[in-house]
């Protein structure tokens, strides 16, 4: 009968270590993936949080500034000013979907460490003389 009870203590201490293992610490490495309406309505709750912010890149918005890429992400009803200092996806341009990973500082600047962006699956490779899209980041 002792056999069975230390068995038992020892699947219950081994089932607890392995439920905390995989829950207990889950709130501190979630990823928010929050629009800009819902990014400003969180207010403090998504200053220093790391969130996956996605919408829109807003036409007209694109300024190179020497190794940081500023521009804004827009859901149609909200603006967030993005800053980034990676290099952005090939496809990367004004209008087009995009996700941005980072964080936000109390001033509302989203400070960006990775960029995904939404594209079709078609490929046309550029025409003779055709420029590909990211020239216009580089002032060309």
């Amino acid at each position: 009968m002792t056999n069975k009870l230390w068995a038992l203590a020892a699947l219950l201490l081994s089932g607890s270590a392995l439920a905390y293992i995989a829950v207990g610490d889950l709130g501190e490495n979630l990823v928010y993936y929050w629009s800009p309406t819902e990014m400003v309505a969180a207010k403090e709750k998504a200053v220093g949080a790391t969130i996956r912010l996605g919408g829109l890149v807003e036409p007209g918005s694109l300024v190179p500034d020497g190794q940081v890429l500023n521009f804004r992400v827009t859901d149609g009803t909200t603006t967030i000013p993005v800053s980034t200092r990676e290099v952005p996806p090939q496809m990367f341009r004004e209008g087009i979907g995009v996700v941005v990973e980072g964080t936000v500082d109390s001033a509302g600047q989203f400070q960006s460490k990775r960029m995904m962006v939404k594209h079709d699956n078609e490929y046309r490779a550029p025409e003779g003389g055709e420029k590909p899209a990211l020239t216009t980041l580089e002032g060309g």
